[in-house]
């Protein structure tokens, strides 16, 4: 630990670079990618979680109205709408993983990432949220499920209601208008997980007839630095079949995907996902992309197609050039992790919730925002949507992750540093 905080200073100093890149140049359907650039420590820009002072909240630049759906909640990550307008909240955080943090380069991680926010104990429960009046605030609060595993995506099909643990797929009966489920939850199948498991969230949408599930498994490192033996089934989209529970991976190459969502035109499954980290501040933008059954995204051999990551070893030109360019880059750093089809008065198109950059100078993220389509494809700049996530000395007030749209077409927004669920009202 002494050697620890003596190299505290020396890791600072090496980190106080800024971005070189125009304001945007990293943002659209052709990027600029600049050099890598590489250094023993990386760049390290971290927002201090604070949480809101009394009476703030974000903001949105259109007027809309913003409010607090609930507050108080113990680090809520993602939100689930049911049929009957309950709202579920995934109130959790990494589970336990002994191997993730050895190291002195670790270290350094481990406690930016608690300086963030990252650092809370998992509540590990779904909480069951109930606006029965409409006036944009809810008055029920229940404990829907508890005792679960670093819980992360929901799912109901048809009566059965599916939980993403953090190593298990799980469903359990639902009844529209319960308040709580006490049956033990079923396992359809695991997922990767371990004592490693770097990317612990698993995040979950049905497809349009109810028969499979896709599921998100983020890798098991940065760029393959542990070798491609702890990366069995990682970084990757997984289709499960309901009926047999037999699974398969669905898409690869994805470093750490998160938020899925249809795009009701053409059909297709789109996700958001978080690239690469330690090549500056401009490398790699995090991207939104359609999700064809099949394909290969690069990591961890290359990204945004056959750009060449050479700190892996050994390489796999093969699969390199096999690799497909991501359709939206969303900027460096951004952490894309929340995502919704948008159809309506918040304009048309795909909402991104970008949890904000660590490891960028100047920060990047830290908002939510709208990525405007035309017959099924990005068609425009990102619209903000819902910023003022940092204070004016840079701290962080909160952290959107979660996003989705509630039965009167608000905006839904998890905020996991302000404890809060935040609503967007249309205009």
């Amino acid at each position: 630990m002494r050697l620890f905080l003596l190299a505290l200073p020396i890791a600072f100093a090496a980190c106080s670079g800024a971005s070189g890149q125009p304001q945007g140049g990293d943002v659209g359907p052709d990027p600029v990618l600049v050099a890598p650039e590489k250094s023993a420590v990386p760049t390290v820009s971290v927002a201090p979680a604070k949480g809101w002072p009394e009476g703030g909240k974000p903001q949105s630049p259109q007027g809309r109205k913003v409010n607090a759906f609930a507050t108080g909640l113990e680090h809520p990550r993602w939100v689930y709408v049911l049929p009957n307008g309950d709202v579920l909240v995934a109130e959790t955080n990494a589970p336990a993983r002994p191997d993730e943090g050895k190291g002195l380069k670790a270290r350094f991680q481990k406690f930016f990432m608690k300086k963030a926010g990252a650092g809370t104990e998992s509540a590990n429960r779904v909480t069951l949220l109930r606006d029965a009046d409409g006036d944009g605030v809810a008055e029920i609060r229940s404990v829907f499920l508890e005792g679960l595993n670093s819980p992360f995506g929901m799912a109901l099909v048809g009566e059965e209601l599916y939980v993403a643990n953090t190593d298990a797929l799980v469903r359990f009966p639902y009844r529209a208008g319960a308040r709580r489920i006490e049956a033990r939850g079923e396992k359809v199948t695991d997922l990767p997980a371990g004592t490693r498991n770097h990317h612990w969230t698993k995040n979950l949408i049905a497809s349009r007839d109810g028969t499979q599930l896709f599921v998100t498994v983020g890798s098991n490192s940065n760029a393959a630095e542990h070798g491609m033996e702890v990366e069995a089934g990682r970084a990757a989209i997984w289709e499960v079949d309901l009926r047999s529970g037999r699974k398969r991976e669905f898409a690869t190459g994805l470093r750490n995907p998160n938020g899925m969502a249809w795009e009701p035109r053409t059909g297709a499954l789109w996700t958001v996902t978080n690239e690469r980290d330690e090549l500056g501040n401009d490398l790699v933008p995090d991207y939104l992309t359609s999700v064809k059954d099949g394909a290969f995204y690069g990591w961890p051999y290359s990204y945004y197609g056959p750009h060449l990551d050479d700190r892996v070893k050994p390489q796999n030109p093969e699969l390199v050039a096999k690799a497909i360019k991501p359709d939206y880059a969303l900027g460096s750093h951004v952490a894309a992790l929340g995502l919704a089809w948008s159809e309506g008065r918040l304009g048309t198109g795909m909402i991104v919730g970008e949890h904000g950059s660590w490891n960028r100078k100047p920060k990047s993220g830290y908002k939510v925002v709208l990525i405007p389509f035309e017959n099924g494809r990005p068609s425009g700049k990102p619209v903000d949507l819902l910023t003022g996530f940092l204070s004016p000395q840079d701290e962080a007030w909160g952290r959107p992750v979660g996003v989705a749209f509630d039965k009167r077409g608000a905006l839904l927004v998890a905020d996991d540093v302000g404890n809060v669920i935040w609503r967007v009202t249309p205009d």
